[in-house]
């Protein structure tokens, strides 16, 4: 297993009057090879926790532990901890400050004590894995997209090869189509390498569709950490504490609101093709006629108030009146 949070507090400011607890007993474990979604709201807690995750913070109380090992042993070198537990900051491309694309990616595994070709091997790897190609690697990375460049900085964070990939908003501020190319070539390297990944992001949408696990933070503490499909059943819940499920997941309980009888737990746009599939398969064509009919006399029953469509009908012609 990769990494273990063990009861692990942390307090900002502890004895002045700025003093706020943002983490309450985080108990977590992060096994290989696992693709996990972390969600909260603003405040909740989710930047405090993955900056433990590789030592940047460490805990007020309770343990964190990589491998088997105590992190907060005295004879643990953090620097291997974060050669092998890879963070990226939300704007990452902020941090880029090298002449070339090449240049910019291989400086983090240049000082790792390599070779100079085991550093090229390295580099070019990583920039194959997040889709920038041979005409880039000689530009300034200030003259690319800002999805370039949210690349190349991925790109210098894969190059140390990390074993667990820590990625905090990796999406934000991009436009749909960087968003979805970011995150299918993060995708493919958690397929292509099998490290464990974790994906912080506000997209409901985004962790649905390439998460297999998702913890919810609130007020410091996980709320849920479960299945896709397992939280974003709770979606009422999710509401209350300033969260929702996936459109489309709000969309399959609006149909079985209005009588089909579709799968409601369904958290992606496939899964809510599949489950309309599946029915219309079961039911055939008049069984979709049928549906359709019930749930228009519903329509009119709920607008009117009415007992069928023609009580709907006089009501509306009343009120014209």
């Amino acid at each position: 297993m990769s990494i273990i949070l063990d009861k692990v507090n942390y307090v900002y400011s502890p004895g002045t009057a700025y003093e706020k607890q943002a983490l309450k007993d985080i108990s977590l474990v992060l096994e290989d090879g696992d693709f996990i979604g972390l969600i909260g709201h603003t405040g909740s807690g989710k930047s405090t926790l993955i900056q433990h995750m590789n030592g940047l913070m460490r805990a007020t109380s309770g343990g964190v532990y990589y491998n088997g090992a105590d992190i907060y042993d005295k004879d643990y070198s953090l620097r291997e901890l974060r050669k092998k537990v890879g963070l990226v900051f939300q704007y990452p491309e902020h941090q880029l400050f090298e002449t070339t694309v090449l240049a910019d990616v291989k400086f983090g595994p240049a000082n790792l004590g390599l070779t100079p070709l085991e550093v090229d091997l390295r580099a070019y790897e990583a920039l194959r894995q997040v889709g920038i190609g041979d005409e880039l690697i000689d530009a300034s990375p200030f003259e690319l997209s800002g999805g370039q460049k949210r690349r190349v900085a991925i790109a210098g964070v894969l190059a140390m090869q990390p074993e667990v990939l820590i990625l905090d908003e990796p999406t934000a501020g991009l436009d749909p189509r960087g968003r979805d190319e970011i995150l299918d070539r993060i995708a493919a390297i958690h397929e292509e390498r099998h490290i464990t990944v974790v994906l912080v992001s506000h997209s409901m949408e985004d962790v649905a569709k390439y998460v297999d696990r998702i913890i919810v933070m609130n007020g410091g503490s996980v709320a849920w950490n479960d299945t896709p499909r397992n939280v974003f059943r709770h979606y009422r819940e999710l509401e209350a504490i300033g969260l929702a499920a996936p459109q489309v997941t709000y969309a399959l309980q609006a149909l079985h609101g209005r009588g089909l009888p579709v799968d409601t737990d369904v958290t992606t746009v496939r899964e809510a093709r599949d489950a309309v599939l599946a029915w219309y398969q079961k039911n055939g064509r008049n069984g979709l006629r049928a549906e359709a009919a019930g749930v228009q006399g519903k329509l009119y029953s709920e607008e009117a108030g009415g007992d069928s469509p023609c009580a709907g009908a006089e009501k509306r012609r009343g009120g014209a009146r």
